[in-house]
């Protein structure tokens, strides 16, 4: 089967987006599919992500400018090179993740080319419109609608998000959720040297690993830098990394980590803190819970799906940075809750590795492509 995958941004190691068609990528590739990947040009890897950063097909890069104080995120320029490259590519399926620009105009090509297309939800772009600039949001759900109306089909990370969308008037929403590497997030990468440099008193180590952006809410986490036997630590980059500094006394940044190095941050964090409620998925919830980590997140969005109250972690009310410091101090006098926790989170993941879910996928496209053939039957049937 060709697949072409067209993505607002790239390499893995650039946000979840990136991440989950870099994936999806690799696992068509491992089961003798023939993809390629359509991106904004944006930067090269820079992680020590191994193969990670090896793409397993070809990737085409179409001219891109960094959106205007979040140079993280590409924007693609207009041009003919993306049609032309599908049309060389002749897919069988065109496979859009979290289409918004790049992949309006990836719809608009594969309806020309008469292929099917499966467009993958996975950010709250209306949301990031109401923070970013309080205004926007019926704009940005007027786009997703217009894209995801045209596809074939709408995969959706959560129950959450899937609600959203078919609330939102959009039609053959379906749910797939997100894969995790539950080799190289492993509680086996739990490294007592890493501790006791990020925790020399033997502080109680609370970690938070994503963007360093408005809609993650980092800043929640004040009051668990004020607790006493508390070390915050924080892993990521973003356009709020400076303010937030300055809002997180005694924390400990450690700027963008990738990879090996990643995993083993993970494993050797004792809680790991999400407050974020944006969230259609929340990747890094399921890279600690591999990784034997108890979780503390909002009972919003994707977390829902992810995280057992009482069982795998603690799921507390939104934007409420109290719920968040209590939530730290139940964990905190608890050691023998925290292992149950971080046991129950491992098991939990076991079953949702990139393999499943790559393969729940391929699914997905079986399903639409035989949609596609039986149309011309139905509509000549007496």
């Amino acid at each position: 089967m060709r697949v072409a995958i067209v993505t607002e941004s790239f390499p893995p190691d650039v946000n979840g987006v990136a991440h989950c068609a870099w994936q999806t990528a690799r696992h068509l590739w491992r089961r003798g599919h023939d993809p390629l990947v359509l991106t904004p040009a944006g930067p090269a890897p820079s992680g020590d992500g191994g193969d990670e950063d090896r793409a397993p097909c070809p990737v085409v890069r179409v001219p891109s400018l960094p959106l205007p104080g979040y140079p993280q995120v590409r924007v693609a320029l207009p041009g003919r090179r993306l049609a032309g490259v599908l049309a060389a590519h002749r897919p069988d399926v065109v496979h859009l993740a979290s289409p918004f620009v790049l992949g309006a105009r990836g719809m608009a090509a594969a309806a020309r080319l008469g292929v099917p297309a499966v467009a993958v939800y996975q950010t709250d772009l209306g949301g990031y419109a109401r923070t970013y600039l309080g205004a926007g949001e019926g704009v940005a759900w007027r786009r997703i609608r217009a894209v995801h109306r045209a596809a074939d089909r709408t995969l959706a990370p959560s129950t959450a998000a899937a609600r959203d969308l078919i609330g939102h008037g959009i039609p053959r929403v379906w749910l797939w959720p997100r894969g995790v590497d539950s080799e190289r997030f492993h509680p086996a990468h739990r490294d007592l040297e890493l501790r006791r440099a990020l925790a020399p008193g033997g502080e109680l180590i609370v970690g938070y690993v994503g963007r360093l952006a408005p809609e993650k809410r980092v800043e929640l986490l004040a009051p668990v830098c004020a607790l006493p036997g508390v070390r915050v630590v924080v892993v990521g980059d973003g356009p709020h990394a400076a303010r937030l500094r300055t809002a997180l006394p005694g924390a400990r940044f450690l700027g963008t980590r990738t990879g090996r190095e990643l995993a083993r941050i993970f494993a050797s964090l004792d809680v790991f803190v999400h407050p974020g409620p944006q969230e259609t998925f929340c990747q890094t919830v399921q890279e600690a819970q591999a990784s034997g980590v108890p979780v503390v997140a909002p009972a919003a969005g994707g977390p829902l799906d992810l995280v057992e109250h009482l069982r795998t972690g603690l799921l507390v009310r939104p934007h409420d940075a109290e719920a968040l410091r209590e939530a730290v101090l139940t964990l905190e006098s608890g050691r023998r809750r925290r292992a149950e926790y971080g046991l129950a989170g491992r098991r939990s993941v076991l079953g949702r590795t990139w393999t499943v879910v790559g393969d729940l996928l391929l699914r997905h496209y079986a399903d639409v492509l035989a949609e596609r053939a039986a149309r011309p039957a139905a509509c000549s049937a007496p």
